[in-house]
Formats: C-alpha cells, structure tokens, sequence
C-alpha cells in the first residue's frame, strides 16, 4: 500500500505544471468556456457593494495585492478550522470556505465564492441551497492538471507500473516479467469521457492527442469539442460503456449522478476495462468497483477520489496491485494563477454590482 502511494506521489511531482506569472481574463474566459450568471449582483436585494469580505485560503501575498486593489474594501483573514462567527453580522461576501454556522450569521450575506468546483456541500447549507446567497465556484480552473492527472493514472495502468514499481521494492524481483501480459498501448484504443464538463474535456483533449478514439456522455446537450468523435446524453452511458478501454469519471456529484456507476455500469464494460475517477467518489458505487476488480471485469482502477473518503485503512480498495489512489489532489500542483485570476475578476464585478462568473444553479448541483 505504501509503495503505491509513493508511486503516485512520484507522478504527481512529475506533472506539476509551470503556472503563467499571469493569465489574462479574457483568454481565460475564451479558453475555459467560462459563463456570467443570469442576475447582476446590484439587483439582488441586500447588495451595498464590497464593504466587508471574509476571505480563506489565500496567502498573504496574495491578500496584500487584493487589499491594494479594493482599498475601500474591509478584507477579514479566516482560517477554517478557527471562525470566528462574530465578525460575520455585517460581511457581504464570504470567500474560500462555506460554513454553515458561519453562513447563518452572516445576516447580511449576498455572494459567497468557494475554493474549489464541486458544489454540493455547500448547497447542504440553509439559504445556499434555496439561492437565497449566490454562489460561485472554480469549476474549470483546474481542469487542465485534473486532466493531467487522469491521463497519468491511464497510463501507468496501461503499462503496469503500479505492478513494476511495487515489485522493485520486494523480494519479488525474479518476477518482474510477470506483468508483462497486462500491458497494452493507449494508442488507438477508446476512451469514454463520463461527464464532458471542463474536465472531461480536458481528460478527453489529452486522450485524443495520444491517439485514442474519444467518446463522451454529458447531461446537458450533445454538443462537444472537435476531438471529441462522439457525445452522447446521459441515457447512452450503459450503450457506450461497452464500446471504451478506457473510462474516465468526470461527473459532478448531484442527486441524479450519486451512485450511478453502479454494478449494472460496470456489468456493461468490457472485460479488463480500465477505469480513472477524478470526478466525485460518491457517483461510483464502491462494493460495486471492488466486485469489478475482483473479477477482472475491471482490469485497474486510478482513484484521486473514493466513497469514503478517505479510505479506511483496512479498506479492500488499498490491496490490490492494479489500483492506484492518491488522497484527491488531481488539482494540486499548478493553476493556482487560474484561481487567483477568476477570483480578482468576480472581486470586481461584485464590487461593480455585475454579474459574476461561474454561478451555481441550486437546482442543477453545480
């Protein structure tokens, strides 16, 4: 077990990206596909403008350069793990964290920004989930290294390094060999992208620059980048399951996507099929994928995210030699210039009273 994990930490510094000293807005909009929401934040009933702001999981540097751009804006640094609800009565907006009791004080909240894409925790929170508060996310800016990351985990299964790397720590040297006959090319095989959002697509812009046949699902339309061969709705998941050798789980967590990779998905793969989660632990059922393994219905699996999360330690998930699991850290290790970026854009039009970019819709969970 621990050898696997230092194998995926070796991967992960290996794909650390080299992040722009600084990315344009309005190349990044182009570039992610990122869209404004319905409502200008001046029309919302308790806006007054940016007076108070309690921000999270930024560095001081990059508070500094926030309080320089919003001089007339009250900045209050916040650590997670220590709130202090007090200041909260007045606060206009929250950054970098959603807390419920925090949220609840905050009587005068209009727009809190989250750290990180997925949604769904923080729409558990009473006047978050009823968009009484809006709510805004960093969906897309870490898809290029979530994307990195997928390919990394497909390909070392491809080519049984976890299997390599653990024998080369063992006694088990003489058997090197062995793996040999689980390997194959990536090249020319098919992929089927589960969720083609921002990174999917990424996932998918990546899988067809190595050669691979790319295929899709998404819930939304059927529309889909060039590289992308076909895109099927969500009712064609079973039909394309079983045409992939490759599957990358890019699925949001909302109340139709829990648990729907289920034993019935993974009875419709084909045999050996490999399988990448770097999208919501909670939307594959885990005795189902364990089942899968155990059969060689799934012939490795690359996990940056699992149900539970984290594993226990006497999971069964952890013992077997063709599954990789790093602890959700797919978008570690670059980007953080995108973030930074998105959340200096939505500071200003917030401040401005437009509308912000990247708004969650309540009812859709992300």
């Amino acid at each position: 077990m621990n050898r696997i994990r230092t194998f995926a930490a070796i991967l992960i510094v290996m794909l650390a990206a080299t992040v722009p000293a600084d990315v344009n807005i309005d190349e990044l909009i182009t570039q992610a596909g990122i869209v404004e929401g319905d409502v200008a934040t001046r029309d919302l009933p308790k806006w007054q403008g940016a007076k108070k702001i309690m921000i999270a999981r930024v560095s001081p540097d990059d508070l500094d350069a926030l309080r320089r751009l919003y001089p007339e804006t009250s900045f209050i640094p916040v650590r997670p793990g220590s709130i202090d609800v007090s200041e909260a009565s007045d606060v206009d907006a929250i950054v970098g964290l959603c807390d419920e009791r925090l949220v609840a004080a905050a009587t005068r909240l209009v727009w809190i920004q989250i750290a990180w894409a997925g949604a769904e925790s923080c729409l558990k929170v009473p006047r978050v989930g009823n968009g009484e508060v809006l709510l805004t996310n960093m969906q897309k800016m870490s898809s290029p290294v979530i994307g990195e990351h997928a390919i990394a985990m497909a390909l070392a299964l491809a080519r049984a390094l976890p299997v390599f790397a653990k024998q080369m720590q063992s006694d088990e040297r003489a058997g090197l060999y062995a793996a040999r006959s689980g390997m194959m090319p990536l090249a020319g095989k098919t992929m089927l992208v589960v969720g083609l959002g921002g990174i999917g697509t990424e996932a998918a812009r990546r899988g067809a620059a190595l050669g691979m046949r790319v295929i899709g699902t998404r819930n939304s339309s059927r529309d889909g980048p060039e590289f992308v061969e076909y895109v099927g709705l969500a009712d064609e998941l079973l039909v394309l399951a079983g045409q992939a050798d490759v599957i990358v789980n890019a699925l949001p967590l909302t109340s139709a996507t829990r648990g729907l990779l289920n034993q019935r998905f993974f009875d419709a793969t084909r045999k050996g099929v490999l399988f990448v989660n770097v999208g919501r632990g909670a939307t594959v059922n885990t005795d189902a994928l364990v089942a899968a393994l155990k059969s060689g219905q799934v012939g490795g699996a690359g996990l940056d995210v699992t149900e539970p999360e984290p594993l226990p330690a006497d999971h069964p998930l952890w013992k077997f030699e063709n599954v990789i699991i790093t602890p959700h850290v797919a978008g570690y290790g670059g980007e953080r210039e995108r973030h930074m970026t998105l959340l200096r854009e939505n500071l200003r039009r917030y401040a401005a009273g437009d509308r912000l970019l990247n708004v969650v819709d309540p009812k859709r969970g992300y």
